[in-house]
C-alpha cells in the first residue's frame, strides 16, 4: 500500500490520453443535462444526482466490466483513470474549504459536536458485525470489515496491527473495494432519504458526511444540499470541517475506541456463531491488491490542469456559467491545490494533500483574509455538485479487473456487510452530533 516508486516519464503521456478525458467530458455533460431527479418513496425522497448517471455511464463503457467496450477504450487507457480520480477530488475539496470561512463562528459554536461525532464509529460494529458473524459466518474478517468505514487511514491501521494478509486485513480490504465501487453512490442516496424525513438537524447529517473519503463526502453533502437547498452553505461548511477533522481524529478514535470495541463485540458475538466452516469468507482480498506507482509533483499538477478544464465544462452545463467567466474561480481552486500538494511534499508529516488543500482554502475564505470577499464571489460561480460529477465519471473508468473479480467472487456477502458498515458509520456519527448540538 505504501509503494513510493514514481510513474515513469515514458508513461506520462498516458495521463493525458485524449480519449479518456473526452469520454469523461461527454458522460459528465450528459449527466448534468439530465439533471436531478427526485422520487418520493413514502418514508422520504430518493434523490438521484448527475454523479450517479456519470458513474453508471462510465461503468458501462469500462472494458473491465463489459469486455466488448475495449473497442471504445482499451484497458491500458482506462487504468490511468485511477490517477485522475485522486486528483479530480482536489478542486472539489478546495471548493468545500472555501465554504468554511463565512461559517466559522457557527462551526466554532458546534465544536464539541464536530470533535466527538467520530465516536459514532461504534455504531458501525453494532449494526454490521452481528450480520457478518451470525448470518454470513465470517471469522475475524468481520473485525477488519466492520470496525470503520475502511478508508486509507483505517487500512494502514489494520495493516500495521494485523497485516493485510491476515483475516482482519482481508475484511478491511473487502469493504475498501466496495467503498471504491459504490460508497459515494450509496452515501448520496442514504443522505437524501434521511434528510427528506426531517428527523435530524441538517448540521448533524452534514457532519456525518465528513467521515468518509472525499468522494463520499461530496456525494453525501450534495444530496443534502439538494434536499434542503436553503441550508446548502451550512451543509458545505460543516461537511468540509468534519472531513478535515476526521484526518486529525479519526485514526485515533479507530485505534483507541472503535477497534477495541469491535474486538470485544466479536468475542461476544462469536460465542453464538454456528461452527460451520463452509460459511466462512474465502476471498483473499489482501493478496491481490496491486502496487501502483505514484505521480511526481509535476505530473500531478499537469494532469490536474487538464482536469480543471473538464470541471469547467461540467460546471458550464450544470450551472450555466460559461468557462471564461468561471475561469478565475477555477484558478483560485487550482492555486489552493498547488499549495496543498507542495505542502504535502515539503512538510514531513503524514497528512494527505487534500487535508492541506482544505486548510489553505479555509484560510483564504476567512473574513480576516484581505481578498476573502473576492474569493467568495468568484468561487460562487462554481457549483459543488458540478465539481463532483466528473470525479465519479473517472471512478467508473478506474474500476479494475481485480475489483471486478473480487466482486464476482464474494460480492453479495461483502457488499451487504459494507453497506451495513457505511450505514452504521453515518447514522452513528449523525446521532452523536445530534446529541451534542
Amino acid at each position: 500500500m505504501n509503494n513510493t516508486s514514481v510513474l515513469s516519464s515514458t508513461m506520462t503521456k498516458h495521463l493525458f490520453d485524449w480519449k479518456l478525458h473526452l469520454l469523461v467530458i461527454i458522460t459528465s455533460l450528459l449527466a448534468e443535462w439530465i439533471g436531478i431527479i427526485k422520487i418520493p418513496i413514502g418514508i422520504g425522497t430518493l434523490v438521484l444526482l448527475p454523479l450517479l448517471y456519470a458513474f453508471i455511464f462510465t461503468i458501462l463503457l469500462n472494458p473491465n466490466v463489459i469486455p466488448s467496450m475495449k473497442a471504445v477504450i482499451s484497458r491500458d487507457r482506462a487504468k490511468f483513470a485511477s490517477y485522475a480520480v485522486l486528483l479530480s477530488i482536489m478542486p472539489f475539496i478546495a471548493k468545500f474549504g472555501v465554504g468554511v470561512g463565512p461559517k466559522v463562528e457557527e462551526i466554532i459554536a458546534a465544536g464539541p459536536a464536530l470533535l466527538l461525532q467520530e465516536l459514532g464509529n461504534v455504531a458501525t460494529a453494532l449494526i454490521a458485525l452481528p450480520v457478518a458473524v451470525l448470518v454470513f459466518g465470517m471469522g475475524r474478517e468481520a473485525i477488519g470489515a466492520t470496525h470503520s468505514i475502511a478508508r486509507e487511514p483505517n487500512i494502514a491501521l489494520i495493516a500495521d496491527k494485523y497485516g493485510l494478509q491476515s483475516p482482519e486485513g482481508i475484511g478491511v480490504m473487502g469493504v475498501y473495494v466496495m467503498g471504491t465501487l459504490f460508497g459515494a453512490i450509496y452515501f448520496s442516496l442514504m443522505a437524501g432519504i434521511i434528510a427528506s424525513m426531517d428527523i435530524m438537524d441538517i448540521r448533524a447529517l452534514a457532519m456525518a458526511c465528513g467521515i468518509g473519503s472525499g468522494s463520499m463526502m461530496g456525494a453525501c453533502s450534495a444530496a443534502l444540499a439538494e434536499t434542503v437547498p436553503a441550508q446548502a452553505e451550512t451543509i458545505t461548511a460543516f461537511a468540509a470541517t468534519s472531513n478535515l477533522l476526521t484526518y486529525a481524529t479519526g485514526l485515533f478514535v479507530s485505534l483507541f475506541v472503535a477497534l477495541p470495541f469491535t474486538e470485544f463485540l466479536y468475542k461476544v458475538t462469536s460465542k453464538f456463531k454456528k461452527n460451520d466452516n463452509t460459511t466462512a469468507t474465502q476471498t483473499d482480498f489482501g493478496a491481490k491488491i496491486p502496487e501502483q506507482s505514484i505521480l511526481s509533483v509535476w505530473q500531478s499538477l499537469s494532469l490536474l490542469a487538464v482536469i480543471c478544464i473538464v470541471l469547467l465544462l461540467s460546471n458550464w452545463v450544470g450551472q450555466g456559467v460559461n468557462p471564461i467567466s468561471a475561469l478565475p474561480a477555477m484558478l483560485i481552486l487550482f492555486a489552493c491545490c498547488i499549495v496543498g500538494v507542495l505542502l504535502k511534499e515539503i512538510i514531513p508529516v503524514n497528512i494527505p494533500a487534500i487535508a492541506w488543500i482544505s486548510i489553505v482554502a479555509i484560510l483564504i475564505s476567512l473574513p480576516q483574509f484581505p481578498m476573502s470577499e473576492y474569493v467568495l464571489v468568484e468561487t460562487d460561480k462554481l457549483g459543488v455538485l458540478q465539481l463532483i460529477t466528473p470525479v465519479l465519471a473517472y471512478a467508473g473508468f478506474a474500476i479494475s479487473q481485480m475489483e471486478v473479480n473480487l466482486f464476482k467472487k464474494s460480492g453479495f456477502k461483502i457488499a451487504v456487510v459494507a453497506l451495513l458498515t457505511f450505514t452504521g458509520t453515518f447514522l452513528g456519527s449523525a446521532i452523536v452530533a445530534q446529541i451534542m448540538l
